[in-house]
């Protein structure tokens, strides 16, 4: 009974191959194991989508009257770079007994073997015995123990029907309206691309949004006020520093952020509380403790890396890849997850060998830890396919290069953070009514650092004044001295960086109205995913659609253009919320496939008249007249699938 091993990439083929039994006889993209096992793999994707021109001719192309090409059926062709090696898997599938899937822990390597394994038109009766491999560390033992896991790939289809649908209406919807904002802009005399897509559109809109609000910013002054409240106990005299908080009656007077425009107001109220009693209604003094925060997913390794190193969110992706497949020190870095299985926490002694072993850096901080501790990472009940990013128990080989041993140390030391102990802060805050206004003095200073030692010199940053807020009774009345008025200017919003922009896709929802889409994108994790929000930026800068100035990204002027040119509903996070929140529903089996596509054909066929019967929009009038580019078609049809998944646009 041979069993056929399909893995996404030959790394992973590599690692399973050497699970099973010896001797290996290596074959023409195969290996074949002792025990009549073979293992092949794929080359990332080895199908993509066919161009609009396999379809029909005319599209070849590019005219409004055709659009919206939506296919009666849809095609996959071979890649060309991966042909040969999609021969060989069909060979093998046909004399294999069973079939194991064997890609990548997420809804896209689910898809990717899947679709090979139905574009070979294996028999329903192989299809349906398939089995499922999920692995997420490439070292030895965990591979293993993977093997003796395996489940049926049936329980995993709806994670294909979600990758389908998502390939499909990002291909249906991207290569649509970019060839029709493509095409207007050529008729306003714009002669570069205009792409336009699901993600990337609402992404480019944030940057553009946040451009122009600095741009149009006016300065306003505003006013704070603290209550000096002389204090005196067995050890020190000073100063309790209480600040005012606004009622209900100084609205008129504030801004949206609650702070007071009005200089005249605060003047009256300094003068009011001159000399006037301070009763304390309100005392907390208090010990809080604040947990490590959890391993990283990729996004949250990429900001932190983005703020750390300055490096850009493909760079990370890419070392990340190379300590997973080429060092094995990592395990499998796309994954949104920051929780780990418990069975985990078992290796925790051989991990922090590891990473004793592996970074210097490190090497004093793992005798620190007590392995003993078990963090809330560990949760099954928040695990699915793939978890957390962590170090493996693997002891370095060889040399790391500057940015893989700087990734290493900061999944290392995330990781190192759940075996220490809470980080204590001594916390106060007290009520005073002065002359029926509300004053608040707070403070906050860190008693034990707790996990916050592993920050280095960001340990010792402390919120001073607690101090200084002393442990009063309700009901202790002390005297204002005086009123202080301090006179600021409001500033505008920063520029987005790389770091901040990859914030805003994992925490999109705070730029959405609507309270329904703000709970769909908190609990999708925002727009695009792990795996594809790096392309994502990458095509955006390709596009000359955003660039860089120093750390700062900010929109050129086509990428205005665009955006003040389509409808609203492409450049918010709303469309993407309700796509998401089927995708994810398909994945959960509580959505279907078929409504999903016709409501979205039925949206393209409106859009797509839109454009049609307009005018061409003022704002593609005044971009810059530009040589067109040299482009390879292929770049921006959206259904094609490159080699690896990060290509993947959105």
């Amino acid at each position: 009974m041979t069993r056929l091993f399909i893995a996404e990439k030959p790394s992973l083929g590599r690692a399973i191959a050497a699970a099973l039994p010896n001797p290996q006889k290596k074959g023409d993209g195969y290996i074949q194991c002792g025990n009549g096992d073979v293992v092949t793999w794929c080359i990332g994707h080895l199908l993509e989508q066919v161009e609009p021109d396999a379809y029909d001719e005319r599209y070849k192309k590019w005219n409004l009257n055709d659009l919206p090409i939506v296919p009666n059926q849809w095609q996959l062709r071979p890649r060309k770079s991966a042909s040969k090696q999609l021969t060989a898997v069909k060979k093998l599938l046909k004399t294999a007994t069973n079939i194991v899937n064997a890609g990548d822990p997420d809804r896209e390597g689910q898809l990717l073997v899947d679709e090979v394994i139905d574009y070979c038109k294996v028999p329903k009766a192989k299809k349906d015995a398939a089995q499922r491999l999920l692995i997420s560390d490439l070292n030895l033992p965990a591979v293993k123990k993977a093997l003796n896991s395996m489940r049926m790939n049936q329980e995993f289809i709806p994670l294909s029907v979600s990758a389908l649908a998502r390939s499909r209406a990002d291909w249906l919807y991207g290569m649509n309206m970019s060839r029709a904002y493509t095409l207007l802009g050529q008729k306003a005399g714009y002669q570069g691309v205009l792409s336009v897509g699901r993600v990337q559109t609402p992404v480019l809109g944030l940057v553009v949004r946040r451009d122009e609000e600095i741009e149009n910013f006016v300065a306003k002054d505003y006013y704070t006020l603290h209550a000096l409240i002389p204090y005196q106990d067995s050890q020190a005299a000073f100063d309790i520093r209480a600040k005012w908080k606004p009622s209900e009656a100084c609205q008129p007077w504030q801004d949206e952020e609650g702070r007071v425009l009005n200089k005249k107001l605060v003047e009256n109220v300094a003068s009011r509380i001159q000399g006037q009693p301070a009763k304390v209604t309100k005392s907390e003094h208090k010990s809080t403790k604040q947990n490590a925060p959890l391993p990283y997913s990729l996004s949250a390794l990429q900001i932190d890396a983005a703020k750390r190193f300055n490096m850009s969110a493909q760079q990370v992706l890419d070392v990340c890849q190379a300590l997973y497949e080429k060092h094995k020190l990592i395990t499998y870095p796309r994954s949104d997850n920051r929780y780990l299985p418990k069975d985990h926490f078992y290796q925790a002694n051989d991990v922090l060998s590891a990473i004793k072993n592996n970074s210097k850096e490190h090497a004093r901080a793992v005798d620190g830890a007590d392995s003993s501790r078990k963090s809330k990472a560990w949760n099954d009940s928040k695990v699915d396919a793939h978890h957390a990013i962590i170090p493996t128990p693997k002891k370095i080989s060889s040399v790391l290069s500057g940015f893989e041993e700087k990734i290493y140390g900061l999944i290392a030391r995330q990781y190192l953070m759940q075996f220490y102990p809470a980080a204590v802060y001594a916390e106060a805050m007290l009520e005073f009514d002065i002359q029926g206004g509300c004053f608040i003095a707070k403070g906050k200073r860190l008693q034990q650092p707790g996990w916050r030692v592993l920050l280095g010199n960001a340990a010792d940053e402390q919120e001073d004044g607690v101090d200084a807020v002393p442990p009063l009774e309700v009901g202790t009345e002390l005297i204002c001295r005086e009123g202080v008025i301090a006179e600021k200017k409001t500033e505008p919003p920063r520029h987005f960086t790389e770091a901040t922009l990859l914030q805003a896709m994992t925490g999109i929802s705070r730029f959405v109205e609507d309270k329904s889409l703000k709970k769909i994108l908190r609990e999708t994790d925002g727009i695009g995913t792990e795996a594809t929000r790096a392309g994502i930026l990458d095509t955006l800068f390709k596009r000359k659609l955003l660039n860089r100035q120093g750390k700062s990204v900010m929109s050129t002027s086509a990428g205005r253009g665009l955006i003040h040119a389509l409808p609203d509903e492409s450049t918010y996070p709303d469309m993407t919320a309700h796509w998401e929140f089927q995708l994810q529903g398909m994945a959960e089996r509580t959505q279907s496939y078929t409504p999903f596509m016709a409501e979205l054909n039925h949206r393209l066929e409106q859009l797509m008249q839109q454009v049609k019967s307009g005018p061409v929009p003022d704002s593609l009038k005044n971009l810059p007249k530009v040589e067109r580019p040299a482009f390879k078609k292929r770049r921006f049809s959206k259904g094609k699938k490159a080699p690896s998944k990060t290509k993947s646009r959105g």
